[in-house]
């Protein structure tokens, strides 16, 4: 099912016995943040406080913080189905015949549907706040004690190219300054950081929209790794199996979507930076405190009564872990369309979605794993990627331990890794340098004589079908 909005999302965990609303009141210093990492740490329900110390406004927690209910979030039982819904649009079948062309203009034409729709009235300008903004009324949560104060970590920040008006929408931290002004965490790898660079060739004043809020399948698209030219909110759209109803901002020609809870509508100035963070992030560490560019609040729209939605990042796992995964199973058939020897890929909590990248594939070639590196660190984000490890197809890589197995086995760290060097994530600490650094590729197939490999390769221990049949059958009789 498609959710309209984050309140029936709500209702609808609600119904399941999935969301816990908390009445005591709690500070957003801190308190709200531990709460949040116990039920996200024990597998708990999505979380609704209703008490706010200093504020009226409700906010959400870990609300994709369990497998389920990411999937949940998503309207699918697995999140292979979405994959395997990518996959139809990425190599649908060839038709032979009229008959068979006339079969798929019906599946063709369902992804006009997914295009978003504009609309001329929407939930998120009920309340339209223009004389004296302000941020004061959110209750935007401090994580971690050395955070250099409050973040908001769920934003959808629209902005659009200067010289093509094509939108970007990011899910970029905001740092708290004040009642009006917050830093925009724009990583130099991303869209958002494209525009911006383009408004301040031009000398000119950059128009920014934020949406807090809005349906699961908008929220996640915001976070989701796609390519420069596919809309976030067609993908959106894709996964709602609707499109998503944009209205315009108030203040600027940027929309948004209709059904967000608040939308914060700003700009930011060209060459204007302030320092930002620090920040306890993803990877388990503090993010330096650096110079960003700052936004400054101009407008608020919102809904009568809003929800303010967040997240926490820390040492993993955390919510961030599920929408990792999302990622990881609904890119794959995308990853495949490329690098199609590829027959699985793992992107482990333990390496923060770019430390740790594990594939297996249907090696076919000498120094086959070794091409497939390199055209990992050729890929988007996955350029990011510091340790990629290349296993055979039969290993069940989304099996940690068999996959450390086969590491410690087939691999001769001299002849088995490559090490290049390239651009490195901007939360990367261990580089000599920032945004720059080096990369592993590990070679954990089998080694074939024409690589080199001169004796014989052993062969796995496994037990012969017939003897696990009988011994299956006849377990009871032995007394287990």
């Amino acid at each position: 099912m498609a959710f309209r909005d984050l309140p029936s999302f709500l209702a609808a965990l609600e119904a399941r016995g999935d969301l816990k609303k908390i009445s005591a009141q709690v500070s957003t210093e801190l308190v709200t943040a531990e709460i949040a990492d116990r039920a996200i740490k024990s597998g708990g329900p999505a979380l609704l406080f209703t008490n706010v110390k200093g504020h009226s406004v409700p906010l959400a927690m870990n609300l994709f913080g369990t497998m389920e209910r990411m999937c949940f979030a998503l309207g699918v039982a697995r999140l292979d189905d979405i994959g395997a819904r990518v996959a139809e649009i990425l190599e649908p079948e060839i038709p032979t015949n009229f008959l068979e062309k006339l079969k798929m203009l019906p599946r063709l034409a369902r992804l006009a549907d997914y295009l978003p729709k504009t609309v001329s009235s929407a939930p998120c300008q009920e309340v339209v706040e223009r004389e004296r903004p302000s941020l004061s009324f959110l209750p935007v949560v401090k994580t971690w004690p050395g955070d250099g104060g409050p973040f908001i970590t769920l934003p959808l920040v629209f902005t659009k190219d200067p010289e093509t008006g094509r939108r970007n929408v990011g899910m970029y931290r905001m740092h708290v300054y004040d009642e009006t002004t917050t830093g925009m965490h724009w990583h130099v790898h991303k869209g958002g950081a494209q525009h911006y660079r383009g408004f301040r060739r031009k000398r000119e004043r950059m128009p920014v929209a934020v949406a807090l809020g809005g349906d699961p399948a908008t929220i996640y698209s915001a976070s989701a790794p796609l390519p420069e030219d596919v809309d976030e909110m067609m993908f959106s759209g894709f996964l709602r199996k609707e499109p998503v109803e944009m209205v315009r901002c108030v203040t600027s020609d940027i929309e948004v979507p209709a059904h967000s809870e608040v939308v914060l509508e700003g700009y930011v100035d060209p060459g204007e930076l302030r320092t930002e963070g620090p920040f306890g992030d993803h990877t388990g560490y503090y993010s330096l405190a650096d110079g960003y560019p700052v936004f400054h609040l101009t407008c608020v729209t919102r809904r009568k009564n809003p929800v303010y939605p967040a997240t926490i990042v820390g040492k993993p796992p955390m919510e961030d872990v599920f929408m990792g995964k999302a990622t990881e199973r609904i890119f794959l058939p995308m990853l495949r369309k490329i690098v199609p020897e590829v027959v699985d890929m793992n992107l482990p909590p333990e390496g923060i979605f770019h430390n740790f990248a594990l594939f297996s594939i249907d090696k076919r070639y000498p120094g086959h794993a070794r091409k497939v590196m390199s055209a990992v660190w050729g890929l988007g984000l996955l350029m990011f990627s510091k340790f990629v490890v290349v296993f055979d197809a039969d290993v069940d890589i989304q099996n940690l331990s068999e996959a450390m197995w086969r590491i410690g086995n087939n691999v001769d760290p001299r002849r088995d890794t490559m090490i290049v060097d390239g651009p490195v994530d901007a939360l990367e600490h261990a580089s000599p340098v920032p945004h720059y650094g080096s990369k592993m590729g590990i070679d954990a197939t089998r080694k074939w004589a024409s690589e080199g490999f001169a004796r014989e390769w052993p062969e796995d221990i496994v037990m012969p079908e017939e003897i696990t049949g009988l011994v299956t059958r006849r377990w009871k009789e032995y007394g287990f």
